[in-house]
């Protein structure tokens, strides 16, 4: 084995899986988990663990897979994730993590998700469970969301001893992680409620249905309800749209419908009652992960699907991953070009978009080299569905429902990074809420900050 190539995971072919639904990446078996890992040199001043946004122990759960033990490393795992097989699979591990490798400065990096995967997928088929020893503290804690900021908040509190109560807005808990990211990368029933069900064996009790905000306010919660803390994790589900003519034209949609509907009311199914577009032919404007998962959604549904963006591959924000996959099944990359209006037909459907070409003249406030027009480059492509993947915001209800709740001028709660804490006493948030539409790690990441501080307010009360 040579120490400085990765072990390669198995995949399904990519012509197979551009027709089904079923997961794209197979994992590891025992060996090659094993294999793996032992090309881990174990840093004593691990890198890696400063690029986890939860701070695994992640020399501490590798070595438990060398030796083969993956209980055991399913147990360091579970003190610091509540979604090891979550994040195993959709984390941007390129960028944290595996990109502080040590390893990886003269060879490729570890795979440490593909070996979290592994774990958390060999303990939930076997079986095995998180072992927490709760000793029960006789206070109340509501959370606002059960996306990953929500289930890792709930989770923590839960081990601290706290009587936790999720309120969810939809009919099934998992935010984003239900709504948001297809089936081919996050299998739901397999794995997301797995997941799920662990944090409900925790204590945590989840009430679906309720709106917070227009069902139950955050003052109620505190002062009818007894909850003596709240946290918000209530994410960031309002979609962008950029404003051109023809954005209300039949065919048009934001990427949080089209793909709440696919992943959420699974209408990819043929016998689902619930409808979704069919396009023959679909643009999908944007680059970011959400883009790569409408444009390989609209792919599996039969379509010609292009992926439009105003910037070169270079400054892509998809993760290298959902690129190179999203190339292999066929997708097609319109880079440099940006829409400027959407054509309709007589009776209001989308029959095609103007675009014009971009170049890439001097870098922006964040970096990025900033786009700008062609002259003379205006052009038209023949479409009958556009997807716009432009980002999230936050919706507004729970700020605006919530007196004393301060927000920025992105309607995004205004909250401390360290600990959560917002402008209202008792309350914190974290997550999508805050920063706006970020990762589903970093969302955990502030969850774990949060319940930290909630510890913090309660114990002092």
């Amino acid at each position: 084995m040579n120490v400085l190539e990765k072990i390669p995971v198995r995949e399904q072919d990519a012509k197979e899986r551009a027709t089904n639904f079923r997961e794209v990446c197979l994992g590891y078996n025992m060996e090659e988990a094993v294999a793996e890992a032992q090309r881990c040199i174990g840093c004593k001043n691990a890198q890696c663990v400063k690029g986890c946004p939860v701070a695994i122990n992640i020399p501490g759960f590798i070595d438990e897979v060398k030796k083969g033990d993956i209980a055991a490393a399913y147990q360091v795992i579970s003190e610091a994730s509540a979604l090891p097989a979550v994040c195993g699979r959709v984390c941007p591990q390129e960028s944290q993590c595996e990109g502080k490798c040590i390893r990886g400065i003269k060879g490729d990096p570890i795979s440490i998700g593909k070996l979290e995967r592994f774990v958390a997928d060999y303990a939930r088929e076997h079986e095995i469970k998180p072992e927490i020893h709760v000793e029960k503290k006789g206070k109340k804690v509501a959370v606002i969301g059960s996306g990953p900021a929500g289930l890792t908040c709930a989770g923590d509190l839960a081990k601290a001893g706290y009587d936790v109560t999720i309120f969810e807005a939809l009919h099934e808990a998992g935010g984003v992680l239900i709504y948001g990211i297809p089936e081919f990368r996050l299998p739901k029933e397999d794995v997301v409620e797995k997941e799920i069900q662990n944090v409900k064996e925790l204590g945590v009790k989840i009430e679906t249905n309720v709106v917070v905000g227009k069902s139950v306010t955050i003052d109620e919660l505190m002062e009818k309800e007894g909850f003596q803390a709240v946290f918000i994790g209530s994410g960031a589900g309002l979609p962008k749209f950029m404003g051109i003519p023809g954005e209300n034209l039949n065919g048009v949609f934001s990427a949080n419908e089209y793909l709440t509907r696919s992943n959420l009311m699974k209408a990819f199914k043929e016998d689902n009652p619930t409808p979704i577009m069919r396009g023959r032919k679909v643009a999908v404007v944007g680059g970011g992960n959400v883009a790569m998962d409408a444009a390989r959604t609209a792919l599996r549904l039969g379509a010609e699907t292009h992926i439009v963006y105003r910037r070169s591959e270079e400054e892509l924000p998809a993760r290298v991953e959902e690129v190179h996959h999203a190339k292999e099944e066929g997708i097609i990359f319109d880079l440099l070009t940006n829409p400027v209006e959407i054509l309709s037909d007589e009776n209001g459907w989308v029959k095609g978009m103007k675009c014009v070409r971009m170049e890439l003249g001097e870098p922006d406030e964040s970096g990025r080299r900033h786009p700008v027009v062609k002259k003379g480059s205006e052009f038209e492509m023949q479409l009958d569905t556009v997807i716009m993947a432009l980002g999230t915001s936050p919706n507004p209800l729970i700020s605006s429902t919530t007196q004393g709740l301060e927000t920025n001028k992105w309607k995004c709660i205004v909250a401390d990074e360290v600990n959560g804490r917002t402008t209202k006493e008792g309350v914190y948030a974290g997550g999508d809420a805050v920063t706006g539409a970020a990762t589903v790690i970093l969302a955990m990441g502030a969850g774990k900050a949060a319940a930290k501080g909630i510890v913090e307010f309660l114990s002092a009360r």
